[in-house]
């Protein structure tokens, strides 16, 4: 049996990153019984790390007496700070191949089908939706022979059913595929990266308290508070320190806090955190306002080095679009920003180029690589000032803003342009179930 080293667990090495290139990181086995048969099988687990995705323990089982196997993962890393929601229109048989990652906690739809896997029914899984199809087919035949002999009709009727889901991998109609995660750890593959995947929808939420329960990160009882009223002249003047855990080893660290009052612009609240343990930084920036009435799109034709320097606010709400790239960033791809605009853009080619979790080991193709590889010489080039470029900062909540250098006068490299948001704007931001009309406060 071959455990993790000692020397490993001293250097900190116990999750490494994901490579087909590292011979000397073997997987653990662990000696255990076949739920099959009953007799000794072996377990193989690995302990790695898939960017986006923290740590994960991929495990596999199989026994060698009656040839059962079966494989999962498990998060080993922390909980998202919000749930996340894949909607992906399937039109033809190639996105089948899409690579998905998941999670235990997340709940699996097809609504033409009437279809839903429940979260916490299935272990995780690193597949394609293929793959997800095939698992759910397999899960329905089961307990098939046992049905057929208890109640024929109802056997018929999910027999009838499995077909249905096997001619979806035909393809002939466009069908929806969802998946609902609570726990922000599941992820579906876009094809076409740096690109904006056209069939996928990206959406995130903020777990309920039923959610944060199944999850275990709240107490059944532990019931929310009407939150205190704060006094903001307090708060604008002083530095607010709460306690949290990293984001990356958990180690207890603290948050800062501050209301900004940004010139030109409204009122923002930054949230930086500091980890004394490993060091890592991260901050975040939330609008301070309301939601305007109208949203925000602001467009600057970058011509000058120079123009690295000013100063972006990206709420957590704003579209990035480079057109000459061919390039946007959907809404919460980044979290709420303030930062320059050299950050902004070193930030998109981390995401996309260095964090991207299908370019490294057996999930890579050379395409793919090629594809990523020249987005990031070009993004390169424009940090450098020699590619000139329009960046455009789409927010329908009005809560983005692009420093003009020219302030008060007007900026004749920038655009700012108000617009009427959509209904499928104002679903997004939580407006269309938003009555205030007529609305009086009990006294």
């Amino acid at each position: 049996m071959s455990l993790i080293s000692e020397e490993n667990v001293r250097g900190g090495s116990v999750f490494r990153e994901l490579s087909a290139d590292d011979e000397d990181w073997q997987p653990t086995e662990i000696e255990s019984l076949c739920m099959n048969c009953y007799q000794n099988g072996t377990t193989r687990m690995l302990l790695t790390k898939i960017p986006f995705f923290k740590e994960i323990i991929v495990s596999s089982f199989s026994c060698a007496s009656c040839g059962w196997s079966n494989t999962e993962i498990q998060s080993a890393g922390r909980i998202q700070e919000q749930g996340v929601c894949y909607t992906l229109k399937v039109k033809a048989k190639q996105d089948l191949n899409r690579e998905v990652v998941k999670a235990d906690s997340a709940t699996t739809r097809i609504p033409e089908l009437d279809f839903e896997i429940p979260a916490f029914t299935q272990k995780g899984s690193l597949s394609t939706i293929e793959g997800l199809l095939d698992r759910a087919v397999a899960g329905l035949e089961q307990d098939q022979p046992a049905r057929r002999a208890a109640d024929p009709q109802v056997a018929d009727k999910i027999e009838e059913f499995i077909q249905k889901l096997k001619k979806l991998k035909d393809v002939e109609h466009e069908f929806t595929l969802v998946i609902e995660d609570p726990s922000g750890n599941s992820f579906i593959e876009n094809p076409v990266a740096p690109q904006k995947d056209e069939a996928l929808t990206v959406t995130r939420f903020r777990r309920t308290v039923q959610q944060d329960q199944q999850l275990g990160i709240r107490a059944d009882d532990d019931l929310e508070e009407e939150p205190a009223g704060n006094d903001l002249e307090v708060m604008r003047g002083e530095v607010l320190v709460f306690p949290t855990n990293c984001p990356e080893c958990n180690a207890p660290a603290s948050t800062n806090m501050k209301l900004v009052q940004i010139p030109h612009f409204k009122e923002v609240i930054i949230m930086a955190t500091n980890c004394d343990s490993c060091g890592h930084r991260t901050n975040e920036v939330k609008s301070g306002a309301a939601t305007e009435q109208l949203g925000t799109k602001i467009t600057l034709h970058i011509t000058d080095p120079s123009d690295m320097t000013r100063d972006v606010l990206k709420s957590e709400t704003c579209a990035v679009l480079i057109p000459e790239l061919e390039f946007e960033l959907g809404m919460a791809a980044l979290g709420g920003k303030f930062t320059t605009l050299e950050g902004l853009l070193q930030d998109i080619k981390d995401l996309i180029v260095s964090k991207n979790p299908f370019i490294c080991g057996d999930s890579s193709s050379s395409d793919r690589l090629d594809k990523l590889k020249e987005f990031g010489e070009k993004i390169e080039k424009i940090l450098a000032g020699q590619m000139k470029v329009h960046i455009i900062l789409d927010d329908p909540a009005g809560n983005s803003y692009l420093q003009n250098v020219y302030a008060p006068e007007a900026d004749p490299e920038m655009t700012v342009e108000k617009y009427t948001r959509t209904f499928e704007q104002n679903e997004e931001l939580g407006l269309n179930d938003m009555k205030t009309e007529n609305y009086q406060q009990e006294k």
